[in-house]
């Protein structure tokens, strides 16, 4: 009875830490196997084969991750867009229900170094579709939802996001910034769902080195 109970012991003990661990995605490798969903895109490899490409057309796209279920937690992607002027949105969706209703912080790099004071403070964006889309939000709650960049990368070139998902609040990093440039409450109470990479109307975008870390 001692060693049953120890090893079922053992086992929880082994389940739990499990359970904590970072889990890593390669994008490409997932495309291979057909675990990748694409809805209103067209998806291929790029950067050699080591990342994946949502192709450029009209209205959003997402590419949801099969059987991956995201909750709390923190989601890492390298992403590249480009600075093309209303052309390039390129971001995370999560919590999602469907190709219609679902979260996402994205990214506009057209924006990332804009001398413009007003553009420039329209960097990353935080949605809650279908309700609180990015006119809606400017419109009603201009300035809450989304901001300026702390530290603006090469808009052209690849970056890295780490977004923070905590109960209500979702916090957002660029790059090695220890300041987030993104502090927001969600504007819905769904508590999981589904996870996809994401790009805007127009556009296209690249996606590589993904994690969740609960």
């Amino acid at each position: 009875m001692k060693k049953a109970l120890s090893l079922s012991l053992v086992w929880c003990m082994f389940s739990v830490v499990a359970l904590a661990q970072e889990r890593q995605y390669d994008l490409s490798k997932l495309y291979k196997e057909g675990k990748l969903l694409a809805h209103g895109r067209t998806l291929s490899l790029s950067e050699g084969g080591k990342a994946v490409k949502l192709g450029e057309d009209n209205g959003e796209g997402l590419v949801w991750l099969k059987d991956v279920v995201f909750s709390n937690g923190t989601i890492e992607v390298d992403l590249k867009g480009k600075d093309v002027m209303q052309g390039s949105f390129i971001g995370i969706a999560f919590h999602g229900v469907n190709d219609s209703t679902y979260d996402a912080i994205y990214f506009r790099p057209f924006n990332f170094n804009a001398k413009d004071p007003v553009r420039k403070i329209h960097a990353v964006q935080y949605v809650s579709h279908p309700e609180f889309g990015w006119e809606r939000l400017r419109n009603e709650r201009n300035g809450e939802f989304e901001k300026a960049l702390v530290n603006p990368p090469d808009a052209n070139a690849w970056f890295h996001t780490r977004i923070v998902v905590k109960d209500e609040t979702v916090t957002v990093f660029v790059n090695d910034d220890k300041t987030p440039s993104l502090v927001v409450k969600k504007l819905n109470d769904r508590k999981a769902g589904s996870l996809a990479i994401w790009v805007g109307n127009g556009s296209d975008g690249e996606f590589k080195n993904l994690t969740i870390k609960p």
